[in-house]
């Protein structure tokens, strides 16, 4: 599946080779993609949030992924702020001391960024074989397309898709991504920092459609899809969306809420510190209506009120992709993140949008070494197992 295919934003890493040939109708992706199944990859997948850093080792061997090592460690808050580096050095220390305590290579990291200065859009491009020529029409029209300014821009895409007309003339779908320059040095710098070798950058919402929603197109009799695929991870201060017709992501965005805004709920509506309204939020369960301990119903009542706020936005932009040309209907959401261990999660964020939502699984895209499925913090590792996978 084309999505599961990384947008390296390469600029800062390094450019693949380039195909030198169109490919053939229906063909999966370019040349280059496919070198990958030639023989045994390790890819380590990096996601750094706001209170921890995570990361997974996968062994790709052109069939199943297999994952062979899981470890997280909690980051310092303030070094890492609604997914851009506030402290370089801070960060490139806090990685370091993780790579080395849990024995992970320092080579072959897929790096995971996820901010709302990140754009993906997918564009048609008729008439064009030669592969410069499309390289340049993707810049222009990423002018178009996108909010960045291209000079102050990393900017990479794929071809997700291809068809011939009656005059042999070629229609490419191209997935494109940009994001700004600055934020991203400032990754690189602090994984230099770290003497970490990055290989490639990756958008954190296609890693999430990798891990949680691999294979999933939802097509009918005629092999048209018919469904979206929706997965939302909830994060510490904020949340990512992805929706995918089930071969290409069509629509990413990242929400400002995550599960600090429950803390935060709770900690004003009780008059607790910080640490305080977190331990609490850990005993409580939104399964039941009624709670004879006054101190957690007052707690449940303010983590209700605060879900009516991501629902808000849930639903908006669940409106905003069908609003576009070749939307497909929405037929469930799957979750993943810490904060949806929270009992009753799920079903308070289903009844409040009107869509089914389910727990998404974060190992279906992988097959297990001994003891890797026993971890009880699974939910929270979505998108650094899915860095790790290659499709």
């Amino acid at each position: 599946m084309d999505w599961n295919k990384e947008i390296k934003l390469s600029d800062l890493v390094r450019r693949p080779q380039k195909q030198k040939r169109p490919r053939k109708a229906g063909s999966a992706g370019p040349a280059w993609a496919k070198r990958k199944h030639s023989r045994k990859r390790e890819i380590v997948g990096l996601k750094i949030g706001a209170s921890q850093i995570a990361a997974s080792r996968v062994v790709n061997n052109g069939g199943p992924a297999k994952l062979v090592q899981l470890a997280r460690m909690p980051l310092e808050p303030g070094v890492v702020v609604g997914g851009e580096v506030r402290n370089v050095s801070a960060l490139a220390a806090a990685l370091d001391r993780f790579f080395a305590e849990n024995e992970l290579p320092r080579r072959g990291i897929r790096l995971g960024i996820g901010t709302n200065r990140i754009g993906v859009r997918s564009i048609d491009i008729d008439g064009i074989d030669d592969e410069q020529q499309l390289g340049n029409v993707v810049r222009f029209r990423a002018h178009e397309a996108l909010s960045i300014p291209l000079d102050q821009a990393v900017l990479d895409y794929r071809v997700v898709g291809e068809t011939s007309g009656d005059s042999d003339n070629v229609s490419r779908r191209v997935v494109l991504a940009a994001a700004y320059r600055e934020p991203i040095d400032q990754y690189v710098q602090a994984c230099r920092g770290a003497n970490l070798e990055l290989a490639a950058i990756d958008v954190e919402a296609f890693a999430l459609l990798r891990a949680t929603a691999p294979d999933r197109a939802t097509t009918g009799a005629d092999g048209t899809p018919r469904a979206a695929v929706v997965v939302v991870s909830i994060g510490h201060d904020r949340s990512t969306l992805a929706i995918s017709d089930g071969t290409v992501c069509d629509f990413t965005r990242v929400l400002e809420w995550g599960g600090r805004t429950l803390e935060a709920a709770i900690a004003r509506e009780l008059g607790l510190d910080a640490a305080e309204a977190a331990a609490l939020k850990l005993r409580l369960s939104l399964d039941a209506s009624e709670e004879s301990d006054q101190l957690l119903a007052r707690a449940r009542a303010a983590v209700v009120r605060e879900l009516e706020t991501l629902a808000r936005e849930l639903v908006a932009s669940l409106h905003a992709y069908q609003a576009a040309p070749g939307s497909l209907a929405i037929s469930e959401v799957l979750l993943t993140g810490g904060t949806t261990q929270l009992l009753g999660f799920a079903e308070q964020l289903e009844r409040l949008t009107r869509v089914r939502v389910r727990l998404a699984d974060p190992l279906a895209a992988v097959e297990l070494s001994n003891g890797v499925a026993e971890r009880d913090d699974l939910a929270s590792l979505a998108v650094a197992i899915g860095l790790g996978v290659d499709r």
